[in-house]
């Protein structure tokens, strides 16, 4: 059994080595900090938004601001779970459903900042209405098209999905989360190759049951690479009226309840050869990219619903008395609240300098990406639910509850569980753990692996990898342990920020350091060392986050130097930061994984029955069962109808 999963784990991991992106055609802010580099000038000055960038941006943002307040009510959506159809054509005449798309097949060409700054606006209104119009184009048809496609297929899907025709992505399965290589859904090209039966289920494919066009990543016939059978992801574009698809199950969930998703089945659907995506093959690898930028979005309606909760707080700690004084004068809450504007503050730094990146297209942000997806929803989630202590009762009740009995309706419950799914969908924080950490690793996977574990038909010899890694480490090592040369050219910053700086410098170094003596100490083993990796990322995360913020407080201080606002926020999340990094450095060596592995070890192993005392253990079977027995009923009922 053992070996068996080993095979499949080699097999999984194979599969997404492969369809990583190998090279950094641009430099990298995070892939040089993990370095030990601290590239100040990728960042500094900070890259502000082109002006007549930004008034384009503005006129955008007033004409979905007008469909928001004459076609949405978030709080009857969320109450009802129905999301109105005169919303989504008005967005459409908006033409909201192509914010991404280049002017050229229709759309209105937005830049990658001025698309976030639409998502930010919604997500500070209507998450649900953010995910229509984000999952139809930052990783629908619309952005693997736009990278992958050819002319032919631009032309004849891109007008179409601008006009307002939805997308959707099709990857995850019922079996199959993060782990592409179980996927069982499949596509058998025809024997002259000219089209390809579609056989399978996509599980929480969000838009789905109202896609009109979609993207299908299925298994196509393997191939041998160096001797060993190679899955074939490939990308499929699949039309809802082809004969074989349907819409199996619309899902509810906890939050986003004007949400589309659910489970659709495909039973020998003819696609033919020319709706591939790119290459058979390349589907993993065009789904990776795609969400590279894709990422981007996410991160920008997190801060969006913070930056609301920030502005309506003010008015709750100063309105709210207890003990004869106002409740933001009391510690505790005085806390909480700095920490969201703090935090508030390190997510809008990460994301435009993120969107920066993207528009200006001089520096590779897989990384960058990745951290503002993770950083940001993390940080929402605390920042929220901060936000629902500090209200007390009143951010446990529903909008709608608050409304119906004279309240003002403040979101923080609906914010709340909106935004829970943010640490899942796109990568889970656990995903995106492991995928920072292979790209922080990258460096040394490159030198070490060869040596440690040769791939099957290699052709360089030992001598000539030692050679290749003593040449580099030779040169490398030595200055991690040097002073910084970096010249940071920062006029605005006061004494504490430009102390925040040099800790960031330092780290870097010293975060190189640790990584390479932990890459001596476990060689290969280090791939399942997952929560020390974690511990390496979290330091990566937050000094990225620290440089970010520091760098748009820079910029804010030039643009009103009479404001120190910006000073105050960058000093309180960096101080926080530093804490962290501290704690995370200490866990890489002082940490209780071994615990953790045997606990869970005799979980698995049913040795924990004994506590299945005063509870109702036989709850969720019982349950399931009796939707079963409906769900017969209903049906041979039906069947008695018809005849």
């Amino acid at each position: 059994m053992a070996d068996l999963d080993n095979k499949a784990k080699e097999k999984a991991m194979d599969l997404a080595e492969d369809a990583r992106q190998t090279e950094w055609k641009f430099p990298s802010f995070t892939a040089e900090l993990f370095r030990g580099s601290f590239r100040w000038d990728l960042m500094h000055p900070f890259p502000a938004q082109d002006p007549e960038d930004k008034k384009t941006g503005d006129e955008y943002l007033a004409k979905i601001r007008e469909v928001l307040e004459r076609y949405v009510d978030p709080i009857e959506i969320d109450h009802t779970g129905h999301y109105p159809e005169e919303a989504l054509k008005a967005f459409a005449e908006a033409g909201a459903f192509g914010m991404k798309i280049a002017k050229e097949y229709g759309g209105v060409g937005l830049s990658q900042t001025n698309y976030s700054r639409v998502l930010s606006l919604l997500g500070s209104y209507c998450q649900s209405t953010t995910t229509w119009l984000s999952a139809h184009q930052s990783i629908g048809v619309p952005q693997p098209l736009k990278m992958y496609g050819t002319e032919e297929q631009k032309k004849k899907f891109l007008p179409r999905l601008a006009a307002g025709e939805i997308s959707a992505f099709a990857l995850t399965e019922p079996d199959v989360g993060s782990d592409p290589a179980k996927m069982s859904t499949t596509a058998t090209p025809s024997e002259d190759g000219s089209y390809y039966l579609l056989n399978g289920e996509k599980l929480w494919c969000t838009n789905g049951p109202d896609a009109d066009i979609l993207v299908v990543m299925a298994q196509t016939p393997p191939k041998m690479v160096n001797g060993k059978e190679r899955t074939q992801i490939t990308a499929f574009i699949v039309e809802k009226d082809m004969p074989g698809y349907s819409v199996a199950h619309r899902c509810s969930f906890m939050g986003l309840k004007g949400l589309s998703n659910g489970l659709l089945k495909f039973d020998n659907v003819k696609v033919p050869a020319e709706n591939i995506i790119g290459k058979p093959g390349q589907g993993l690898k065009i789904a990776l990219a795609t969400l590279n930028t894709g990422r981007l979005g996410i991160p920008a309606a997190s801060a969006g619903a913070c930056k609301l909760c920030v502005q309506e707080v003010q008015s709750w700690i100063n309105g709210r008395v207890q003990w004869g004084v106002p409740i933001g004068k009391h510690q505790a809450i005085a806390k909480k609240v700095a920490n969201m504007a703090a935090d508030t503050f390190a997510m809008e730094s990460v994301v435009w300098l993120a969107c920066a990146f993207a528009d200006k297209e001089n520096a590779d942000i897989r990384l960058e990406a990745a951290i503002a997806k993770y950083f940001c929803t993390e940080t929402t989630w605390r920042v929220l639910d901060d936000y629902l202590q500090v209200r007390g009762g009143r951010g446990f009740e529903t909008e709608h509850s608050l409304r119906e009995r004279g309240e003002q309706p403040v979101p923080v419950e609906r914010f709340l569980r909106d935004s829970r799914v943010g640490r899942i969908f796109e990568g889970s924080s656990e995903i995106m753990h492991l995928i920072m950490a292979r790209e922080a690793m990258d460096t040394h996977f490159k030198l070490m692996m060869p040596l440690m574990k040769p791939k099957p038909g290699a052709t360089e010899s030992k001598g000539s990898l030692i050679l290749k890694a003593v040449k580099f480490y030779a040169s490398w090592y030595p200055k991690l342990w040097l002073p910084s040369a970096t010249n940071y050219e920062v006029k605005h910053l006061n004494a504490t920020n430009q102390d925040h700086l040099q800790f960031v410098d330092r780290t870097c170094r010293k975060l190189a350091r640790s990584l390479f003596h932990t890459m001596g100490k476990y060689r290969e083993r280090l791939e399942y060392e997952q929560l020390i990796l974690a511990n390496f990322v979290e330091v990566g995360v937050d000094l990225f986050a620290m440089a970010a913020s520091l760098a748009y407080a820079e910029y804010l201080i030039g643009q009103k130097p009479d404001d120190d606002t910006p000073q105050q926020l960058a000093d309180l999340y960096c101080a926080n930061a530093r804490d962290r990094i501290a704690a995370n450095f200490r866990a890489v060596k002082h940490n209780h994984n071994a615990k953790f592995r045997g606990v869970t070890d005799a979980l698995m192993d049913g040795k924990f029955g004994w506590m299945a005392t005063d509870i109702m253990d036989d709850y969720v079977a019982k349950a399931a069962a009796r939707e079963l027995g409906t769900a017969v009923e209903a049906r041979e009922e039906e069947h008695a109808h018809v005849k």
